[in-house]
């Protein structure tokens, strides 16, 4: 018989409580317990980025994190960013408008990585932007459409 642990965890202003396995990965908490599979998982080693959420308010690898260690704590999943389909965020809105996703399967992790990026720096260079961008791996586009929504992004928010 397998051990479990409660967790407790704020998911998009949404209180959960699960038994889980000590071994189950925050990624697989999210999509597979709680149905938020727009936290996208692809190298499962840290790498590509896909798996970042907002934990606590910081931009965390899901992957490498075990759901037992967000237990208490406050996440955002992609899911949570916008009111609804017609009230995006407005770094979605942007990645919208200027062309910044083409198959999507990094845009999650790339948006929940930009958004406290521009918290924290509101008016990024686009230097900025590309080295804010190094941790999130895209193999569909040449990131420049990338760092066009970022920009656009700054300046609606701004």
């Amino acid at each position: 018989m397998t051990q479990t642990f409660p967790v407790t965890v704020t998911v998009n202003e949404k209180k959960y409580k699960r038994e889980v396995e000590a071994r189950l990965l925050l990624s697989d908490f999210l999509r597979h317990e709680l149905g938020l599979t727009g936290t996208h998982v692809g190298c499962e080693h840290g790498v590509c980025g896909a798996c970042t959420i907002l934990f606590d308010g910081e931009s965390v690898r899901s992957c490498l994190m075990f759901a037992v260690q967000a237990d208490g704590h406050a996440l955002i999943t992609v899911e949570g960013l916008a009111k609804d389909k017609d009230n995006l965020h407005p770094l979605q809105q942007s990645f919208w408008e200027a062309h910044g996703l083409q198959c999507g399967y990094c845009t999650p992790g790339i948006l929940m990585s930009m958004i406290p990026f521009l918290q924290k720096n509101p008016n990024p260079t686009e230097d900025e932007i590309r080295q804010a961008l190094s941790g999130n791996l895209c193999r569909c586009t040449g990131y420049q459409h990338i760092v066009d929504a970022v920009k656009l992004a700054a300046e609606k928010m701004g």
